[in-house]
């Protein structure tokens, strides 16, 4: 019978025997499939360093995220730009890189300058794809500021195709337009050469 993992146990240190979090597991039998020794120099912590890992990336607290402050414009186009993402492709379990611009327009709140970043990051810490990835943090900007006006751009280079297949380095644009973004070309203009690199 397979004891329940305590989450402390594994979390904050060395593992100890009796409560080894499954990755550990994982970790030992992938470096065993490709050819290595677990127990050589170099490789004996590494499955628990790889448990770790894993734990630390799917378990990531953003903290608040909704922190708002009372504004007097309107129709001010708020933009926050190039917060870089890692996040993890489903397809193939390799990184890819994000660099993320978030605009939208305020409707009587400002949300804090490092709840874009908190968003960003919340939606990057699990298997992805950068097509979602934008979606979902305009969704929530949307929500927690009120604004149904949000744009969000992502530029990214992921692994999957750097390091295997064709084998060759490229970005990939994608975009989320929700409200005036999605109807306006004049907004997506102006946020597209603030945006330009």
């Amino acid at each position: 019978m397979t004891s329940t993992v305590d989450r402390e146990d594994w979390a904050s240190g060395p593992i100890s025997s009796g409560s080894e979090d499954p990755l550990v597991d994982i970790g030992r039998r992938l470096l065993k499939e490709i050819g290595e020794d677990p127990d050589r120099d170099g490789l004996r912590t590494t499955p628990e360093r790889f448990a770790r890992w894993w734990r630390e990336f799917i378990e990531y607290d953003p903290g608040t995220i909704s922190t708002l402050f009372e504004t007097t414009t309107s129709d001010q186009m708020v933009t926050v730009s190039d917060i870089e993402v890692w996040s993890l492709c489903e397809h193939h379990l390799l990184p890819f890189r994000c660099s993320i611009t978030i605009s939208y327009r305020p409707t009587g709140s400002l949300l804090g300058l490092s709840k874009f970043a908190r968003i960003a990051h919340r939606h990057a810490h699990r298997l992805q794809v950068q097509e979602r990835l934008v979606s979902d943090i305009a969704q929530d900007v949307s929500a927690i500021t009120g604004s149904p006006d949000v744009a969000v751009v992502a530029r990214g280079e992921h692994l999957c195709m750097t390091m295997r297949g064709i084998k060759t380095s490229a970005n990939m644009t994608s975009t989320s337009y929700l409200g005036a973004f999605g109807v306006d070309a004049t907004l997506r203009a102006e946020l597209l050469a603030i945006t330009r690199p």
